[in-house]
């Protein structure tokens, strides 16, 4: 994305309300490009033990993809707890569609959503140790600049919705990221009352309960109106940094 020129940003909105273009295609789950491809591209990269997580980074993909340019990429961490004990747990088996992201391929990005479920309010060990393992990558500050976002999964309403996303943001600080939080721009839909909706002004959520509780409609609309936001806010920087220091004053307008 190259370095800015300094100018302030725009004040114009993003129409960011509007819906998505075209659906995910089972097909193109990684979000490979045909070689010589320019587009923008958006990892989204989470841990889900029981699903919850994955069907919000799959209808967050259908967000990114329907704006022009961009394109979401799906990908899982590593899996640190032993077969057995996920039998144990219950977990259902893990997606092979989706592979398994290593440290180095993130510098291959142009922005970030990271989806985990919480444990006590923070992110789980899986998405803790994958971030761990960027050593090599946060002593040279190879992902400073790059815009990145959160979404949840938690078990119950006072389960760390925000907390769970607050309190990764410390990842980010160190690796020198942007974080990218949705606020209100979803607009009504974060203020309704009426049915149990996850989320918040730091991504979306989405409530497990006992764990038999899925993704409700409205969960994953937030889900899919951040992977827009994050899409429009990412294709905004690269276009804002391509352009030389004397066009500054075109974005004011």
């Amino acid at each position: 994305m190259g370095k800015g020129g300094g100018c302030m940003p725009t004040k114009n909105k993003f129409p960011i309300n509007e819906p998505a273009e075209r659906p995910v295609s089972q097909t193109d789950i990684t979000g490979s490009e045909a070689e010589g491809s320019k587009k923008l591209r958006i990892f989204i990269v989470f841990y889900s033990m029981y699903g919850h997580v994955e069907r919000l980074a799959r209808r967050m993909k259908k967000g990114v993809d329907g704006i022009e340019g961009v394109e979401g990429v799906l990908y899982m961490v590593p899996e640190i707890l032993a077969p057995d004990v996920l039998e144990q747990m219950k977990a259902p088996p893990k997606n092979d569609e989706i592979p398994v992201i290593s440290v180095d391929e993130l510098m291959e990005a142009d922005g970030f959503l990271f989806g985990f479920p919480t444990r006590y309010g923070c992110m789980a060990a899986q998405m803790k140790a994958f971030f761990d393992s960027t050593g090599k990558l946060w002593r040279e500050q190879k992902l400073a600049g790059l815009p990145a976002g959160f979404f949840v999964s938690t078990g119950t309403q006072g389960g760390g919705q925000e907390t769970t996303a607050w309190t990764a943001v410390t990842q980010l600080a160190h690796h020198g990221m942007l974080y990218v939080p949705i606020g209100y721009t979803f607009g009504a839909g974060m203020f309704r009352m009426d049915s149990i909706i996850g989320g918040s002004p730091y991504g979306a959520g989405t409530f497990s309960g006992d764990g038999s509780r899925e993704p409700s409609e409205s969960e994953l609309a937030l889900a899919e109106h951040q992977g827009k936001y994050m899409a429009m806010t990412v294709e905004r920087l690269a276009r804002h940094h391509s352009l030389p220091p004397d066009s500054c004053s075109t974005l004011q307008t």
